[in-house]
């Protein structure tokens, strides 16, 4: 039980928004109990971007509801009718450095960076893997975030939480 009325918005950064962000998404929703609520986007998703038919199919494999997933640009949680963030994490190298719209509100913001699963000509079955390894150490670092008391996601000190887990 826990006394925060509202859920905790975060939104998960990447370049794309078609792999590591959108497993983060998935993840937390899944994981949350209610007390975060989780959304993905992309500095420069591509035309016609689609999530990575890996990582859908690697959440799937954990019970994970990819239901409503898409890839989409941070443009649109840029806009003032857009959900309040809370938290705002890069998961991807490229994404950290770049300079991020004004978000309403200011909220935290923190880098926990993974390799692209995707990279390279591997073969299938190694790209799968890789895929489910990003996702375990997502997943990692989210139950790390989910087992914090409610005084730790306070907005006063959520930035040193958010970035000291990025150490894990």
């Amino acid at each position: 039980m826990h006394d925060q009325k509202a859920p905790l918005n975060v939104l998960f950064l990447c370049t794309h928004n078609s792999a590591r962000s959108i497993l983060a998404e998935a993840l937390l929703n899944d994981m949350g109990q209610g007390r975060f609520k989780a959304y993905s986007a992309g500095s420069s998703p591509r035309e016609n971007q689609q999530p990575n038919p890996q990582a859908l199919q690697v959440l799937q494999m954990a019970g994970v509801s990819v239901e409503g997933l898409r890839s989409k640009s941070w443009d649109e949680f840029a806009v003032p009718s857009a959900p309040h963030m809370d938290l705002i994490i890069t998961v991807c190298d490229n994404a950290a450095g770049e300079v991020c719209p004004f978000w309403p509100g200011h909220p935290a913001t923190a880098h926990w960076g993974y390799r692209d699963p995707y990279e390279g000509g591997a073969p299938v079955d190694a790209k799968l893997e890789a895929f489910r390894q990003t996702m375990h150490m997502i997943r990692h670092r989210l139950e790390l975030l989910v087992n914090l008391p409610t005084q730790k996601l306070e907005q006063a000190v959520l930035q040193t939480t958010a970035r000291e887990l990025s150490a894990h």
